[in-house]
């Protein structure tokens, strides 16, 4: 079918400060960014890979999501239950180093995993997870 991975979807609650992080902390590229205020859509994505983005875009904007619903997002948001991405690099250390010192909110530090991967853990600043995974 010759299918690509084109663009994820994390959510944002402050689009000011999740271009900061994806743009400043991680160093992904912006590659469009419309609308204004918290109705914000910003499509980041890592140089080098034209291909694949991350849109961040605000939560429950379909107007087919109930009020209940809503509220359900904004709680496991809050928790950093709701979105996550997995990324990965070949320095996983150096590039933990460099995410720290952006004040990114560390879940995990470089962890040798039961399962044979190593990885680390962040948060973004809507609380989605961001873990990543050493190359080997």
């Amino acid at each position: 079918m010759g299918l690509t991975l084109h663009t994820s979807f994390l959510p944002h609650t402050d689009p000011d400060a999740s271009l900061a992080f994806y743009r400043d902390t991680l160093g992904f590229e912006v590659r469009n960014d419309v609308g204004s205020g918290t109705m914000r859509w910003i499509t980041v994505g890592p140089a080098g890979q034209p291909g694949t983005s991350v849109l961040l875009a605000p939560p429950a904007t379909d107007p087919g999501i109930t009020d209940t619903e809503r509220r359900t997002i904004a709680e496991m948001m809050a928790k950093g239950t709701y979105g996550w991405i997995l990324l990965a690099t070949k320095d996983l250390d150096t590039t933990f180093e460099k995410i720290q010192a952006g004040d990114a909110e560390v879940v995990q530090e470089p962890t040798e995993q039961p399962y044979g991967i190593r990885d680390c853990a962040f948060r973004d600043p809507a609380g989605n997870l961001i873990r990543i995974q050493e190359l080997r």
